[in-house]
């Protein structure tokens, strides 16, 4: 099955209110599928590219990488700012950090931490603010927190299905 590209997506937007619950149980679920998936890949594999594509631990260290921009950005829809403040679209952080030099196990670790504290914040938001807007700037729509969060299951989601391919090609 072919894989989608992240920058060719679009996405239905304005969601209600009553969708944060379950959005936000799907992100806070990522770090323990993410460790479910790898748990018994041997290290070769894990840090094995398939062509000039990221391997399976780029590909969840990449996770970690974007938790500051989504920070960033709940951060600008709490403010009430007008524009998300924008992503690099050349994953620049990613390409450079050198992730398949590292172990597993910290780069789990460390995707669970940046998620945990992302989640304590939703977990603690006031209703209100779930109307907030801002637009994104590359798909040039308005979104909401609840909008937000559900563009970011969907980028763990794309992930989650590049590591299963991964696991594919190289098992």
């Amino acid at each position: 099955m072919p894989l989608r590209r992240w920058f060719d997506r679009e996405f239905e937007l304005g969601l209600p209110p009553e969708a944060f619950p379950d959005i936000v149980e799907r992100i806070r679920g990522v770090p323990a599928r993410v460790e479910e998936r790898v748990r018994d890949v041997a290290s070769d594999r894990l840090v094995q590219r398939v062509g000039d594509t990221w391997s399976i631990q780029e590909n969840v260290a990449h996770l970690t990488d974007l938790e500051p921009l989504w920070e960033g950005r709940l951060d600008d829809l709490l403010a009430g700012t007008t524009d998300l403040r924008p992503a690099d679209l050349q994953n620049r952080k990613t390409h450079e950090a050198r992730h398949n030099e590292r172990e597993m196990p910290r780069v789990l670790s460390d995707f669970r931490r940046a998620r945990e504290g992302i989640v304590r914040r939703l977990d603690a938001l006031d209703p209100a603010a779930l109307n907030n807007t801002a637009l994104h700037p590359r798909l040039k729509k308005p979104m909401t927190i609840v909008d937000l969060f559900f563009f970011v299951a969907e980028h763990d989601d794309h992930h989650m299905v590049r590591i299963t391919e991964m696991l594919r090609a190289t098992g």
